[in-house]
């Protein structure tokens, strides 16, 4: 296995597109492979720069990704996305597929796109997004965007991710009162203001600024509003002309070095709690054990808590 591992790695740096298709999916897919291949490639990571692209369902996330994304391969950029979508409950995949609305990259060889499933779990992304940027930054990619589920005002794991959080926006949808909430608003370094050639977007542009002026800086920095009409190309220079801002103020502040250091340390606590449940489970919860235990508790015969400390206390952890 370590020799196919070692050139499955090559070809993940060379940029090979099947090869970077296979390794997201062992990842996904938890095969023995994936964690080897995690191992071999992060000393190449750490280049690229993560954009991460969230608002509610409806606010043109997916246009506004790819419009960011040709923008970025006018320049040279190579550019990855990952598209984060619904789960089947039927067959454990994405639902949409956003890349069926990015045709325009399809083939472009600069530009890799996936979407993932988020197979149940919360926080608008899937569990191994974060991995998945890693292979992506690993094979060279310089741009990367990460366009979250679109579940709403809890979608805030992308904030531990991304480099630099973009919140989407749109007039008519109820923003105008969204906005004086706190979840989202809280995770935005740029405030995007998409299909702003609708009725009211100045008014939410208004009320958006308002708050913003209201509220304290983060890091000293003061979230700039951007409009664009993603579908026809208008704002898109702006707006990665504020991304290009926020990424000098964060590096010229020294806050880069910071927020990685915050990232890795809520990674390492997200590693720790996956393996020692997996590990808990898998030596010390038969499936037998666990079903006496819901029955006792489902028939009010004992408490959840106190069912939970003898399970610790049979893995010797109480």
């Amino acid at each position: 296995m370590s020799l196919a591992v070692d050139q499955w790695v090559e070809q993940i740096r060379a940029g090979d597109v099947r090869a970077l298709s296979r390794a997201i999916t062992a990842i996904e897919n938890g095969e023995p492979e994936a964690e080897v291949i995690l191992q071999q490639i992060f000393p190449h990571t750490g280049r690229a720069y993560r954009i991460g692209v969230t608002g509610a369902p409806g606010t043109g996330k997916s246009s506004l990704v790819d419009r960011l994304a040709a923008h970025y391969r006018r320049q040279g950029q190579p550019v990855g996305i990952l598209a984060v979508d619904p789960t089947s409950p039927f067959t454990g995949g994405a639902i949409l597929g956003d890349r069926i609305r990015m045709q325009g990259h399809a083939s472009d060889p600069g530009t890799f796109i996936r979407s993932m499933a988020t197979r149940g779990f919360l926080g608008g992304l899937a569990r191994a997004t974060t991995d998945a940027a890693l292979v992506l930054d690993a094979a060279g990619k310089q741009v990367i965007l990460i366009e979250t589920v679109g579940v709403g005002q809890d979608e805030v794991e992308i904030a531990r991710l991304a480099d630099c959080t973009l919140v989407v926006l749109v007039p008519g949808l109820g923003d105008d009162i969204q906005n004086m909430k706190a979840g989202l608003m809280e995770i935005g370094d740029i405030f995007v203001l998409n299909k702003s050639d609708r009725e009211g977007a100045d008014r939410l542009e208004q009320q958006l600024r308002a708050m913003l002026e209201l509220a304290p800086t983060r890091n000293s920095w003061r979230p700039a509003v951007v409009r664009t009409v993603a579908t026809e190309d208008r704002g898109i220079a702006e707006l990665a002309e504020a991304i290009a801002r926020y990424r000098q103020h964060v590096e010229q502040t020294g806050r880069s070095r910071a927020m990685a250091i915050e990232h890795w340390k809520q990674r390492l606590l997200d590693l720790l709690q996956s393996r020692l449940l997996d590990r808990l489970v898998r030596n010390h919860l038969s499936a037998q054990t666990l079903t006496s235990l819901a029955e006792q508790v489902a028939e009010r015969k004992k408490d959840p808590y106190t069912a939970v400390e003898e399970i610790l206390a049979q893995a010797g952890l109480r």
